[in-house]
């Protein structure tokens, strides 16, 4: 069983229904219990960095994410669920403390380069190292972005995949356990559907 974490914070319900079309049990569920007891977790989320950490906090869900991790249990955070993951963030303020997980910074992207904020829409990912999470895939294939802000770390060995949108950014990361991508799989057709099956394998053992 994947248990797809409920903070009241966007795509929950088309992550479970992606899970289930590829076979995968799934059950979108915020109880501690659940969550801690399942085979594999997934970290959805859109919308803004402060108040999914205050909704993760008052349902008392932090400590059950960090729980998960250190069990050593599949972890995969998308899109917010990913940037959640890192030291901190610009949005919603300086410096907005997140789960720090992983080494790194959620930076706004930058308004000086006439860019289109948010950056939405299909991109080319290159793909870095042997995940198994991103396994059998082409060299550079299409998935569906929507963000305002990128991940900037300077640890380079987490990085599985890059894209770039006026300037190059980390869009998919892996450290023992835990992946995670900026990019939305449950939206990204084939190649989404690809890489939940590969997390699927990565549960499975």
């Amino acid at each position: 069983m994947i248990a797809v974490i409920d903070y009241e914070v966007g795509n929950l319900r088309s992550v479970e229904k992606a899970l289930h079309f590829i076979g995968c049990e799934a059950e979108v569920s915020s109880d501690r219990d659940f969550i801690l007891n399942a085979d594999a977790v997934v970290l959805p989320g859109v919308g803004a960095f402060a108040d999914a950490m205050e909704k993760l906090e008052k349902r008392g869900l932090i400590d059950v994410i960090k729980t998960v991790i250190e069990s050593g249990k599949p972890f995969l955070g998308i899109c917010l669920g990913m940037q959640l993951l890192f030291e901190h963030s610009e949005e919603g303020g300086e410096n907005v403390q997140g789960l720090n997980i992983l080494k790194g910074a959620i930076r706004q992207i930058p308004k000086d380069m006439n860019l289109k904020v948010p950056h939405m829409g299909w991109n080319l990912l290159d793909i870095k190292g042997n995940s198994p999470l991103l396994s059998g895939l082409s060299q550079n294939p299409y998935v569906y972005f929507v963000h305002s802000y990128y991940l900037d770390t300077s640890d380079k060995d987490i990085v599985i995949a890059e894209t770039s949108y006026g300037i190059t950014f980390s869009v998919a990361v892996q450290k023992g356990n835990v992946f995670a991508t900026q990019f939305h799989p449950e939206k990204s057709g084939e190649v989404g559907l690809e890489i939940l099956r590969n997390f699927a394998k990565v549960v499975k053992g």
